[in-house]
């Protein structure tokens, strides 16, 4: 309701400046030659429809955001306790346990070379590294 009547005050104020300032001007001449006062009027009603208008405008409510509050929580929040996982040791059928006794060029070498290796070569005995180049397979 208040902005409301803030609005119809304004237009009453905007209303009367113009209806003073259309009146000197379709006059004519004869307004000009017996009204020397009149300018100082209008300047005065410009002026406080300048005043209601700027004071209408200011007092708008704005809407001001305030910054986050910190709130110390209500708890402590306990330690959290090292617990070792237990290892757990698993056979994989698919790996050969290297014997410290094979011999290059035996049946069982090739077999751990390529297990070991996808890019093993059983006719050369090698195999290509990470580096790019051929090295020869050995156990142990």
């Amino acid at each position: 309701m208040h902005a409301m009547i803030k609005s119809a005050v304004l237009s009453v104020a905007v209303a009367a400046a113009t209806l003073t300032s259309i009146a000197p001007a379709t006059a004519g001449d004869y307004y000009r030659r017996h009204h020397h006062g009149d300018g100082v009027a209008l300047g005065a009603a410009g002026l406080a429809a300048g005043v209601l208008l700027g004071s209408a405008l200011a007092s708008r409510p704005r809407y001001v955001e305030e910054g986050p509050v910190y709130v110390e929580p209500d708890y402590v929040e306990p330690v959290p306790v090292y617990q070792p996982r237990a290892r757990v040791y698993v056979e994989d059928p698919g790996y050969v346990q290297p014997v410290r006794e094979l011999r290059p060029w035996s049946p069982a070498w090739r077999r751990y070379c390529s297990q070991r290796y996808r890019s093993f070569d059983p006719g050369t005995g090698t195999f290509i590294g990470y580096d790019g180049r051929e090295h020869f397979c050995t156990v142990g």
